[in-house]
């Protein structure tokens, strides 16, 4: 039940305290797993004292056991080893501090850890955080890189040294921390969230000089993985343990064996490229000039072309050829139109001959009655009707007398 408190009727220290053991007092023991930071096993001491770490957080909690049941491990058991531990929450109450009573610790075997970490790449390749499709391409040439690394680490001088040696201009952003231990892998994991943020990092190398099974087990953790799937910025693992895989060099977008074979792989090599550059730039030329060579022959072709070697030679061929059709058709035009003046004075003949106006001039006349109709009949007159008779030189009135 919730205590009735105020400022004026306050629950005393040593009062809290007692609450606070009782209800811890009434948890149960549990299996907790960590690592053994802190140890101490005072001569004479019945009790031993340690501190036990969480390896992906920073979070510990003290642990005691009675030096018999530390002894029964203490072959096997150092600082900095995995354990688990079956402890009971114990709350010591003159100075209000919570801890573990350990009865009985077990240490985690090296096929253990790695019977785990196959359990963790299985569980975490499903998810697809291994997948190729998921690989960044590396900049050709990455202005700034962030490097994560130890202090003072061969890995560091390697990278740093090889890479400047390949391509002076190259800047790091080196960040210097544990690479091993229980504080590896937060300081890693914050180190890569930091870099990645960073604008101006185009690239970033997580490098160590390699070690055992238990000094890379931080870059197996699932948070470090998860974080380095995370990020925008490509990421080059550079671990250096050839027998056996970290975690980390499946999620990278790169995994370099070395952390000098990183150096080699993150930036180009100035005399590779320069030489590249040398031998593009001479086949530039020599194509430019095989291209001029071949174009000036072509032209050189078409100059020599009757065409092009007398210009004028055509046209004057030309122009004869001109005024010969020029003499033609007028010679034609004017001969058709004789021939055309010949035919029509024919037809004019042949029509004047035909017309009645010649029948007229040799003689003949037309009788026309009144109403102009032509006498063709004796029959088509009556006696004393009046007719005109046409004639070549004019007209003359009739009567008719009889028939």
């Amino acid at each position: 039940m919730a205590l009735n408190t105020s400022a004026e009727s306050p629950v005393p220290v040593s009062e809290i305290s007692r609450l606070i053991g009782g209800w811890i007092d009434r948890l149960g023991a549990v299996w907790v797993e960590g690592q053994i930071t802190q140890l101490s096993r005072r001569p004479g001491a019945g009790v031993v004292f340690m501190v036990l770490r969480d390896p992906s957080h920073d979070v510990s909690i003290s642990v005691t056991c009675y030096r018999r049941v530390f002894d029964a491990v203490a072959d096997v058991v150092t600082e900095g080893a995995r354990v688990v531990v079956l402890a009971k929450p114990e709350w010591y109450a003159p100075r209000g501090t919570l801890s573990l009573r350990a009865t009985e610790i077990r240490p985690v075997g090296i096929g253990e850890l790695l019977a785990r970490l196959e359990q963790l790449k299985r569980t975490l390749g499903t998810e697809g955080l291994f997948d190729p499709r998921h690989k960044k391409p590396l900049p050709f040439l990455p202005h700034r890189i962030g490097l994560v690394c130890g202090r003072a680490s061969a890995a560091e001088r390697d990278v740093l040294q090889n890479a400047k040696h390949r391509w002076p201009a190259v800047q790091f952003d080196v960040r210097n921390v544990a690479v091993q231990g229980v504080s590896a892998v937060a300081q890693v994991t914050a180190a890569i969230e930091e870099l990645d943020a960073h604008p101006d990092i185009d690239l970033i190398v997580v490098a160590r000089g390699g070690g055992s099974v238990e000094d890379l087990l931080p870059f197996s953790d699932e948070q470090l993985i998860r974080t380095v799937f995370r990020c925008r910025t490509p990421v080059v693992s550079a671990i250096g343990h050839e027998p056996d895989t970290p975690l980390l060099d499946l999620v990278a977008d790169l995994r370099a064996s070395t952390p000098t074979d990183a150096a080699k792989r993150i930036v180009p090599d100035v005399g590779e490229e320069t030489a590249r550059i040398t031998q593009l730039r001479d086949r530039a030329r020599h194509t430019i000039a095989m291209r001029l060579d071949r174009e000036e022959h072509g032209l050189a072709s078409v100059r020599t072309r009757p065409v092009l070697a007398d210009p004028y030679g055509m046209v004057e061929s030309r122009e004869s050829e001109l005024d010969t059709l020029l003499d033609r058709s007028r010679r034609t035009l004017r001969h058709r139109l004789e021939h055309a003046a010949t035919d029509l004075e024919h037809t004019r003949a042949r029509v004047v001959a035909l017309s009645p106006a010649a029948t007229l001039e040799r003689g003949y006349a037309v009788l026309q009655k009144e109403s102009g109709q032509a006498v063709r009949s004796p029959d088509d007159v009556d006696a004393g009707e009046k007719l005109t008779a046409r004639v070549s030189a004019g007209r003359i009135n009739v009567v008719v007398e009889g028939q």
